[in-house]
């Protein structure tokens, strides 16, 4: 073309999105791709128009940002290969010098382009190729998923919805109690942090029965991944009929991801005069609930997938500001929770909130972590930082208390609190997720990712009814039947193993990981 159109600077800034979203495409959902989305093309566009009015040259404006925009989005990739790197004695993985070796690369491109006098006609074409041909690639990948699971999906769902039917309706009751349903994720049982990570909790659990809280000291994880757990616990049943819907060797998380985001518990309760409060977690199905009557969002970057982008550019160098933010959401939550009460009438509360599981944002005293990191995969060693779990866990068991006294001190009537883990720690773990530790757990892993923190303060005597090993599974079966009239009765309490590689290939691990 002699006069071609320049489209590159705008296909290059997008690719990046598209090709984080394609490869994590079964955990995040394209909405979340739509606020960076956004942010990029204006930016790229004022820059565009801004730069026309510099140079007065579009062909090589065009090159200049073009270059400036793979800088920007290659620096955090570049540093974490060099990360850590020495030559000799001398360090080079360090932001200052790679920042000095961007500097000179931006000011060397930007010189040789603006002083060209040939044509970038051509040139302008290859980059137009090039980045068409990175996004088409992505857009195929997305493509060829979505074509192979939507039919999938759609017999899918269907087949959930057959299972999931149920009676949703109470019976006669009374007083329609706040329930607060708060998920601290990655929070070990106490004997897992004596025999583990040789810490007594006994300051924070003494605390707990002081209040009137119940301990189910030999409580269990259904399932080991967050999507499973979250999904069983809210649904009040087993999710092994999703092998034969999906298959043992599916990843696909849309069904859990819906049954967490439309659960049956949620459908019970707003059924019956319940508001549905939903507090962002910035975690995939529980980030954001279209179906709640109030979706609740911190002071975070949003989610996790801006966390994912901002972490592959340069703005890596800000990683404390990053972390701030995501501190800030923590504590945000934590706050509201507290004054939640203020609105009128039945609430049911949903908070998962992404701690003590990494990233290590507190340290005992709420201050925040030198040489953290924003890791969010399991297996990348970040487990091993034994010391920053307790002293995150340290710091989140001082706001649990805070927001304890403040639900009973300023409920109207004595509401019904549940705080449960998703799952456990993973420290004797290795390795990446997906290398054998991670598909062949011993049973010392097994042990400290199935048992859980596992606690409820349910008023009228509902305590009574409690056992010490009753597993989430149950948790909603029994609280419905004592305080709704309801006879969904208990089921038998299980643990089911599966893999981030399988996560529907289910092995029953009850006898491995049961106390004795």
């Amino acid at each position: 073309m002699k006069n071609p159109i320049v489209i590159h600077p705008f296909l290059f800034a997008i690719y990046p999105l598209f090709f984080l979203f394609s490869h994590n495409i079964e955990q995040i959902s394209f909405i979340q791709i739509l606020i960076p989305l956004t942010i990029i093309l204006c930016l790229i566009f004022l820059l565009v128009f801004l730069s026309r009015i510099i140079f007065r040259d579009k062909y090589k404006t065009a090159v200049i940002i073009s270059v400036a925009i793979i800088l920007f989005f290659s620096y955090g990739h570049i540093y974490n290969l060099i990360m850590d790197l020495y030559i000799g004695s001398f360090e080079i993985g360090r932001h200052r010098y790679l920042w000095f070796t961007w500097a000179l690369l931006f000011t060397f491109t930007t010189y040789q382009t603006l002083r060209t006098q040939r044509s970038l006609h051509k040139f302008t074409n290859i980059l137009n190729i090039i980045a068409l041909s990175l996004f088409i690639f992505s857009i195929f990948n997305i493509g060829i998923y979505e074509f192979k699971t939507v039919s999938n999906k759609q017999d899918n769902f269907k087949s959930m919805d057959i299972i999931k039917a149920t009676n949703t309706t109470a019976i006669d009751v009374p007083i329609l109690r706040d329930i607060y349903y708060i998920i601290l994720d990655g929070y070990a049982s106490s004997n897992t942090l004596r025999d583990v990570y040789n810490f007594d909790n006994q300051n924070f659990t003494s605390y707990l029965k002081s209040k009137d809280f119940y301990i189910a000291h030999k409580s269990r994880s259904n399932y080991p991944l967050s999507f499973l757990s979250i999904a069983s616990s809210l649904n009040m049943k087993y999710l092994n009929y999703l092998t034969d819907v999906i298959g043992q060797e599916g990843t696909d998380p849309t069904l859990p991801y819906h049954l967490i985001q439309n659960s049956q518990v949620m459908g019970f309760l707003k059924k019956n005069g319940y508001k549905y409060v939903h507090f962002s977690s910035g975690y995939g199905p529980t980030n954001r609930n279209k179906y709640a009557d109030l979706d609740i969002h911190g002071l975070g970057l949003g989610s996790e997938f801006i966390s994912m982008v901002a972490q592959t550019t340069m703005l890596k160098t800000f990683d404390a500001l990053i972390l701030g933010f995501e501190r800030k959401k923590i504590l945000d939550t934590f706050s509201k929770l507290g004054k939640i009460h203020q609105i009128e009438g039945p609430k049911f509360i949903f908070a998962h909130i992404v701690s003590p599981h990494h990233p290590y944002l507190f340290d005992k005293n709420g201050e925040p972590v030198p040489g953290t990191s924003l890791k969010m995969k399991e297996g990348t060693g970040i487990w091993e930082q034994r010391e920053n779990y307790i002293n995150q866990l340290i710091f989140i068991n001082k706001k649990v208390q805070k927001l304890i006294e403040d639900i009973l001190l300023k409920s109207k009537i004595p509401p019904i609190i549940i705080i449960q883990a998703d799952h456990g720690s993973a420290s004797s773990f290795s390795g990446h997720y997906g290398s054998e530790s991670w598909k062949h757990p011993s049973e010392t892993m097994l042990k400290e990712r199935m048992r859980i923190l596992n606690t409820y303060y349910l008023p009228l005597n509902g305590t009574n009814l409690l056992y010490e090993s009753i597993t989430p599974v149950n948790t909603f079966r029994l609280v419905f039947d004592f305080y709704f009239n309801t006879n969904y009765g208990l089921i038998d309490d299980e643990s089911y193993y599966s893999s981030y590689g399988r996560p529907y290939k289910f092995t029953n691990v009850t006898d491995s990981v049961t106390y004795k």
